[in-house]
């Protein structure tokens, strides 16, 4: 496949992490996942271009079952990228969260019994049979929409503690899991700063001790726990040479349910959820959160009550105690870009319909579908405009692009301007009338 001028800035940054007939068969694919509908099985990858796919179909399952490629040096590749084109010299927003894609089978590498945060309420647990993937994606904001959207870049499979023990490996929990990921990122780009968001299951001790110890390059926003153990620092040792470790904290201070029960509160104009601005109330104080042998780490807290009484109050944190309340309350509110991603992953690139079994097709088809949610992202961005409002639908009430309007448009491309300029195909296509031409783009290139 000959890669068009518009896509081969992006596509191209890939080729280095590939053999030569690697690389080409990884294009083929990754085009095919774009413009495919139904399951994302390779064999139905293959159905979708039928005829642009030269070589044996085994070729093909053999990209994700046994070629050597590092998802690391993809990832590396994709984040440099998106760093560089879209993010100025400024804090990068990350987004983490887990999420559940159901894959069943008995001989499945890593699957397990996972609670499925989507589907439970507070009064039923729904658990689903599959993998659990912890994700770290890149906020970012593009001209066209009003709010951020969260680009994934890193991947990790999250394993069940009866898996690990079967397997003889050490139980990793998605946070840390997340801070490992987030190393990488910090070990990859040393000249950056990171503001890393996360839900209430990403608050734990040790992910904000990282964030403390590597303050010049990492902050961490998340749900705080209204009965936090907060403590003073610890009285400076004497210089008496009293026997006895020196102590690791000082008074408990009141936790912060008890200080918002009777604090004056604070009236805030504030960035809500989905782009809009929202009023709200708040009480913020600092504090050193202690865990026992772990240390304290100082925190800024804030307590947010939204004033048309449509969300629940919440506590929030941060390590970087510079920030002011309404900067904590924006950085936690972006977030939710990554909750959109997820369900968009599902509906528009076929998230849960992969097939692989063995542990390179698993460790490799799911964090490939993950990626390519940013490349479609990113190929829409660079479309010129003409283009963009081409697969754009709009309806009353519609104020803003969506993924569903992205993905139909770079589909609507790659078929005019990619598939159908083939020799073989292309004078026949460009023979019919212009308007059948557009019906028949508008009917290969739907939005889910």
């Amino acid at each position: 496949m000959v890669i068009p001028s518009a896509a081969q800035r992006l596509l191209l940054k890939f080729a280095p992490s590939f053999s030569a007939p690697t690389y080409g068969r990884w294009v083929v694919l990754a085009v095919a996942a774009i413009l495919t509908t139904g399951r994302r099985t390779v064999t139905n990858l293959l159905r979708t271009i039928r005829g642009v796919a030269s070589g044996h179909a085994s070729s093909f399952h053999r990209v994700l079952s046994r070629r050597k490629w590092a998802l690391k040096e993809l990832a590396l590749t994709l984040s440099t990228f998106i760093l560089d084109t879209f993010l100025g010299d400024g804090p990068v927003v990350l987004a983490v969260d887990d999420t559940v894609d159901e894959h069943r089978g008995k001989t499945v590498y890593g699957k397990g019994c996972h609670r499925d945060a989507v589907r439970s309420t507070h009064t039923f647990t729904a658990y689903r049979w599959g993998h659990k993937w912890v994700v770290v994606s890149v906020l970012v904001r593009f001209p066209f929409a009003t709010r951020p959207w969260a680009l994934p870049i890193l991947v990790a499979l999250y394993r069940s503690p009866s898996w690990n023990e079967e397997h003889g490996c050490r139980h990793k929990t998605p946070p840390v899991l997340a801070r490992q990921l987030v190393a990488v990122l910090m070990r990859w780009f040393p000249e950056r700063k990171f503001v890393l968001t996360g839900d209430g299951g990403f608050a734990s001790h040790d992910l904000a001790a990282l964030a403390t110890r590597r303050s010049d390059h990492l902050s961490l926003v998340s749900r705080f726990h209204g009965d936090a153990k907060l403590c003073e620092l610890p009285p400076p040792r004497r210089k008496t040479h009293k026997a006895g470790r020196p102590r690791l904290c000082g008074p408990r201070m009141p936790s912060p349910k008890d200080v918002v029960k009777a604090a004056k509160r604070t009236k805030l104009k504030v960035k809500w959820y989905g782009g809009g601005n929202r009023k709200v109330s708040v009480v913020s104080r600092k504090g050193h959160w202690y865990r026992a042998g772990a240390g304290l780490v100082p925190v800024r807290w804030v307590h947010v009550r939204d004033l048309t009484g449509t969300h629940r109050d919440e506590f929030f944190f941060t390590t970087d105690v510079s920030m002011t309340p309404k900067q904590i309350i924006e950085f936690f509110t972006q977030r939710w870009s990554i909750e959109v991603t997820f369900e968009e992953m599902r509906s528009c690139l076929g998230l849960e319909t992969t097939r692989g079994r063995s542990e390179k097709t698993v460790l490799r088809s799911a964090p490939c579908l993950f990626g390519l949610y940013s490349i479609v992202a990113m190929l829409f961005a660079q479309l010129p405009k003409s283009k963009q409002l081409a697969g754009s639908i709009s309806w009353e009430g519609k104020a803003t692009v969506t993924f569903s309007d992205a993905i139909r448009a770079v589909r609507r491309w790659i078929w005019a301007d990619w598939i159908l300029c083939t020799p073989e195909i292309g004078a026949s296509f460009k023979n019919l009338p212009t308007e059948l031409r557009n019906r028949v783009l508008d009917a290969m290139a739907p939005a889910a």
